[in-house]
């Protein structure tokens, strides 16, 4: 739970969703860990065979009738039983390790997608920290768990049945003696699973919060500054810090408490059947071939056992951590397939109302229909909702109630899906630049594009300068590689746009950031990706809605005027208000008031 006045937490999944999402992971490639099992069944199987191979050594030697040829063949069968023990082992773990790789390319690919389709009210309210620390370090502890805790897991588990059955079948009398120390690891490991769940999610939470307020603080340095809270925030650090400090020591004193019970009680059976099979050989019931095989058995189950113990605690670190991040799921809702396709590319926007906080809408009763192939203008003062309604109209979010639709079909639906293809793109005044070669940034929009029509889009959106670039489209680009400044930024994204093609761009203020040289040439590579498109233009500058064929006035999360640019101005109402306040200013518009 949050504090007041602090952003809200994604949810955790509970303990049946993680167990359902865990078996999932292991469905999705079954046929890969049916060869684990069957591997680390018979690594463990040729594991039983040396001390039992031992055992019968010491019974011919002591009852005399050994021979040194049988006692060579004997030893001959333990050493290809510690060899066969070793590949097989080697294999499973080779393929354990392969397992968990894909697994965990599944569940990276999981974790981007549900973040990608989380709600933009989602988004804006809750914490950066928490959905930062969910998809890297979460991820990364999961990524442990799946590479190397589950691997060596599982054969250890392997290990430890075939071990005491071996030990049953050898001797009922030794069997009952390996499990003495079971008690001991049945209650302290009840004790701290009890507590374990809890306190790791306390550690993940807490580490959330310290990843928050250093990226606030990182962010908004300059602020700080500017109003003295430098002591204020490093206060507030210190509480973080504090808080995480004390989930650490936590989680901590269950380990302390952990390891050093279940250490004393696999060490248990090893000396308990020394000392009982050696008062049952004296007696004469056990022969000394059997107690020796039993203890080569009970020294065999400590390592399994050390592993297990040994990953116990990243195996409950990393369930917490998969909650976390199955969380993230348990928001964006699961991506519906099937959907029918759109009838055609008209766009229809019904009595949507919409709100980033619940009870104050942002959107309200808004009604539109967007024709293919017509040019759209939405103004209105700063705040009116056009961002918003932009949003909504891309499928970037879904209202709180109504409906805005494609070709019949919830664009919401269509995005999440990611069926809707090449028909709506959202093009805003933030162009990402990501770390790779020109071309990776290219194909993203159309992976099956060759050379050429990369290039051609690019010449398209007036990408000169690409041909001065050292290694042309394998020249690597953002951080670290070669830097391109806004103009450039923003014809790379527009390229992109010319390449998914879409039926369906919307422009929100795309240039707005821009100073007036580079603003020129980026419209200029914007006309180029306007043609024959249907275009939404969220405006600031009013030439925009001018040339539109119709222009769409919201005021106060309503559209209270809609018409052609000449019957708006002859109509006198708010548009008119702000076509006069522009025409008389010259070339820009009042941002307060035309926004």
């Amino acid at each position: 739970m949050s504090r007041p006045n602090e952003p809200w937490r994604l949810p955790v999944a509970d303990p049946a969703t993680v167990r359902r999402a865990g078996l999932a992971l292991i469905k999705a490639d079954w046929r890969s860990m049916a060869v684990v099992v069957l591997l680390a069944g018979l690594a463990a199987v040729a594991g039983l065979g040396g001390p039992w191979l031992l055992g019968r050594i010491v019974t011919r030697v002591e009852t005399g009738i050994a021979t040194t040829s049988a006692v060579d063949q004997l030893a001959l069968g333990v050493l290809v039983c510690a060899i066969a023990q070793l590949v097989l082992t080697r294999f499973a773990l080779s393929h354990s390790h392969r397992f968990g790789e894909r697994a965990l390319a599944r569940l990276r690919e999981e974790v981007v997608d549900r973040s990608l389709a989380l709600p933009a009210r989602v988004v804006e309210q809750v914490s950066a920290g928490d959905l930062m620390t969910r998809s890297t370090m979460d991820v990364a502890t999961v990524a442990t768990t799946l590479r190397n805790a589950v691997p060596d897991v599982f054969i250890a588990a392997m290990q430890l049945l075939f071990i005491f059955a071996a030990v049953f079948v050898l001797h009922p009398l030794l069997g009952l003696w390996a499990l003495v120390g079971m008690p001991f690891v049945l209650l302290v490991t009840r004790w701290y699973l009890a507590r374990a769940r809890t306190a790791y999610l306390a550690e993940g939470e807490a580490a959330s919060e310290v990843a928050e307020i250093v990226a606030a603080t990182a962010e908004g340095a300059r602020t700080v500054e500017a109003f003295g809270l430098r002591r204020r925030r490093v206060l507030d650090a210190d509480r973080a810090v504090d808080r995480a400090y004390g989930a650490v020591r936590r989680t901590l004193h269950l380990r302390t408490v952990l390891f050093p019970v279940t250490e004393f009680a696999h060490s248990l059976p090893l000396a308990v059947t020394l000392l009982v099979g050696g008062y049952a050989y004296l007696d004469g019931s056990i022969a000394l071939g059997v107690v020796v095989t039993g203890s080569l058995y009970m020294w065999q189950l400590v390592d399994p056992l050390d592993r297990v113990l040994m990953w116990m605690e990243q195996l409950q670190r990393s369930g917490a951590a998969f909650a976390r991040i199955k969380g993230i799921g348990m928001v964006a809702g699961e991506q519906r397939s099937g959907l029918p396709a759109p009838t055609d590319d008209r766009i229809e926007v019904r009595a949507v109302h919409y709100s980033y906080v619940d009870g104050n809408d942002v959107l309200t009763d808004v009604d539109l229909t967007v024709r293919p192939g017509e040019r759209l203008a939405l103004v209105g003062p700063s705040g009116a909702g056009k961002t918003t309604l932009g949003k909504l109209l891309s499928g970037a979010d879904t209202p709180r109630t109504g409906s805005v639709v494609v070709g019949g079909v919830p664009v919401a639906d269509l995005a999440a899906a990611d069926a809707l293809g090449n028909r709506i793109v959202l093009v805003t005044q933030e162009h990402h630049v990501f770390i790779g070669s020109l071309r990776d940034n290219l194909t993203m929009a159309a992976p099956e594009a060759d050379d050429d029509r990369l290039l051609d889009a690019l010449a398209e959106v007036g990408a000169d300068w690409v041909k001065d670039l050292p290694d042309g489209l394998d020249t690597q680009v953002g951080s670290g590689g070669e830097e391109l400044d806004p103009a450039q930024a923003q014809q790379l994204s527009l390229a992109r746009v010319e390449l998914a093609d879409p039926h369906t761009l919307i422009l929100d203020e795309a240039t707005s950031l821009l100073d007036p040289t580079t603003a020129r040439d980026a419209e200029r590579a914007m006309a180029a990706v306007r043609a024959d498109r249907t275009v939404i233009a969220i405006a600031h500058r009013l030439q925009t809605a001018h040339d539109a064929d119709r222009v769409a006035v919201v005021e106060s999360g309503r559209i209270v005027e809609l018409g052609s640019h000449d019957e708006l101005v002859a109509a006198g109402g708010p548009y008119a208000a702000l076509w006069r306040s522009w025409h008389g200013r010259g070339d820009t518009v009042d941002e307060g008031r035309a926004g």
